[in-house]
């Protein structure tokens, strides 16, 4: 299957992504992260998307189109894919239905992740990572032991630019002008929608996404 989730900043695509494609076998293939790893490993679509990304802005549709698409080609035909923060727009859903029917392939099922945004924001700006070992902490909800300081390491605690509360209104802004009418689009291209309320436990939610894939 090709699963999409679709949702706001903080809703908690990454976790549930990967919650969703190690219960079915299948490959988390998460936009931001693939970006971000591009960006570490200093390849030139990283340091082009970087300045778009710190701004809350979206990465141009060709730039994440490519890079998304080169992982999906190299996979197993028989493995499933979990896509996670792709497509955000409707010119990306074409690229990307395009691109699945030259594999053979179509997007099986979408499902809409959602949650108010006073909640979103609170999650997003509340998130410290650890720039060391890289585990990441909420202020709110799994604060560090010693504020600034992570627990594992001792290495300092930071925010990341597009993480404070100005930036993440303005990205969740972005989403309903950008991202929402993806929803619409699907509707129209037949593939099936279905919608999930984000704001219950991660179990909770990890249930309610298995039932809406028909696992």
């Amino acid at each position: 299957m090709v699963v999409i989730l679709v949702g706001p900043p903080g809703v908690g695509k990454g976790t549930q992504g990967a919650l969703l494609a190690e219960a079915t076998g299948s490959r988390h293939i998460a936009a931001g992260d693939l970006l971000r790893v591009a960006l570490r490993d200093g390849i030139e679509l990283g340091r082009k998307a970087q300045d778009f990304m710190n701004r809350g802005e979206l990465v141009p549709d060709q730039l994440i189109v490519d890079l998304v698409c080169e992982v999906v080609e190299k996979m197993d035909r028989d493995v499933g894919a979990v896509l996670d923060g792709f497509p955000r727009t409707v010119g990306q859903a074409e690229s990307l239905g395009g691109f699945l029917s030259e594999l053979d392939r179509k997007v099986d099922v979408v499902v809409v992740l959602e949650a108010e945004d006073d909640v979103l924001v609170k999650r997003i700006a509340g998130r410290r990572n650890c720039g060391q070992c890289g585990a990441v902490y909420n202020v709110h909800f799994s604060p560090p032991k010693q504020e600034g300081i992570c627990d594992q390491c001792g290495g300092s605690l930071t925010q990341r630019p597009d993480d404070d509360p100005v930036t993440v209104r303005h990205r969740l802004d972005v989403y309903r002008r950008e991202t929402a009418p993806l929803v619409s689009y699907f509707h129209e291209s037949q593939a099936p929608v279905r919608r999930v309320q984000a704001d219950q436990s991660v179990a909770e939610v990890q249930r309610a996404i298995r039932e809406a894939v028909g696992g």
